[in-house]
């Protein structure tokens, strides 16, 4: 398969993740949690040089995916304030985090160690932006404080931001078991 052709594979691939378990309630996949974030740091790796059209198109995919859930299925618009246009930072985050891992990969504990930092990184300001803009600027939260903010984040901060780990992380298994299968030889089954 060409490069292009397993780029396409591969933005296929995440958006239907992101199709799936971003309207996991109506499609009968409600035990999975939406990959979105992971879906976008992963893209930011596995397609950093097409940024100028994937990126673009897995945006238009969630809001489109928002669209249809709080329009046709009743799925609650609360989320949906002038805050909702943070997500493009936010999601941008999580891509620049893929895409600096991208450059920095490597098979061994430096490897794992920048894995882990990228990621780490790039969900908690993905997190800050959305988090914070939300508490902020969404007008859902009558009276804002630092103290009342900084409570927010820390009910919220690890429950978001743990779904990610565990998507992007088993990612990152099978992608360094098919690297190192390619390494060795060893035909796949």
């Amino acid at each position: 398969m060409n490069g292009m052709n397993s780029k396409n594979v591969i933005l296929a691939l995440l958006a239907l993740v992101m199709a799936a378990t971003r309207l996991s309630p109506l499609s009968g996949l409600s035990h999975l949690q939406d990959a979105s974030w992971a879906v976008f740091f992963l893209a930011g790796f596995f397609l950093t040089s097409q940024w100028r059209w994937a990126f673009p198109a897995l945006m238009a995919e969630a809001v489109v995916i928002d669209y249809i859930a709080i329009r046709y299925f009743g799925i609650s618009n609360y989320c949906v304030t002038v805050a909702y246009w943070f997500l493009v930072p936010s999601y941008a985050a999580l891509w620049a985090g893929g895409s600096w891992l991208r450059r920095h990969q490597s098979f061994d504990l430096r490897g794992l160690a920048s894995l882990t930092l990228s990621l780490v990184i790039a969900l908690s300001v993905c997190f800050l932006i959305s988090n914070g803009s939300f508490y902020w600027l969404g007008g859902r939260v009558p009276d804002s404080t630092w103290n009342g903010w900084l409570h927010n984040m820390s009910d919220w901060y690890w429950p978001l931001v743990r779904v990610p780990l565990v998507y992007v992380g088993a990612v990152a298994l099978v992608y360094a078991a098919r690297k190192l299968e390619a390494r060795v030889g060893i035909e796949p089954a």
